[in-house]
C-alpha cells in the first residue's frame, strides 16, 4: 500500500488479523474495502494484474513479495478481490496456483447482483457468477 514508511497504516496496526491477506490489484480497492467496515486483516497490493497482450507478465506484479510474506509463516488465509475482467481473473487463477502449494486457505470473494437491484436487469455474467458463488441459508 501507499506508505511513508516501510509498512502501511493497516499493517502497522497490532489489532489486526495478521492470519489473513486480502490481494486487491490497486491501493484504491483497498480503500473501498476498508469503508465497507467488513474486513479487519491485513492487505497486499499487486499495482496490477496479469495482462500478456499489454506485455504484463508476473514479474510485473507483487506476485513473489506475496509468496514472500507467506514463507515468513502464520497466515492462515489469502483472500483474492481482483477484478473480474480476463485480466483479474488470470491473476487470481496464477496466484492460486502459486499459493496453494504452501497449504494456505486461497479463496475469492464472490460476485453477484448489487444490494437494490431487480434481477431482471443483471448481465449473463453476474448472473452466472451470482448463481455459481450462491451459498446454504
Amino acid at each position: 500500500n501507499i506508505a511513508e514508511a516501510d509498512l502501511c497504516e493497516f499493517c502497522l496496526d497490532p489489532k489486526r488479523d495478521r492470519a489473513k491477506i486480502f490481494v486487491v490489484e490497486e491501493p484504491s480497492t483497498l480503500y473501498a474495502v476498508e469503508r465497507a467496515g467488513a474486513y479487519r486483516g491485513l492487505y497486499h497490493v499487486l499495482l496490477g494484474a496479469l495482462s500478456p497482450l499489454d506485455g504484463v507478465g508476473p514479474g510485473d506484479i507483487k506476485a513473489d513479495e506475496l509468496v514472500d510474506r507467506v514463507k515468513l509463516g502464520g497466515v492462515e488465509e489469502i483472500i483474492l478481490a481482483t477484478n473480474p475482467t480476463i485480466e483479474g481473473e488470470a491473476t487470481a487463477i496464477y496466484l492460486t496456483r502459486l499459493l496453494k502449494p504452501f497449504g494456505v486457505r486461497v479463496s475469492r470473494i464472490a460476485y453477484g447482483i448489487p444490494v437494490g437491484m431487480d434481477i431482471e436487469y443483471a448481465d449473463e455474467v453476474t448472473l452466472l457468477k451470482s448463481i455459481e458463488g450462491r451459498r446454504d441459508l
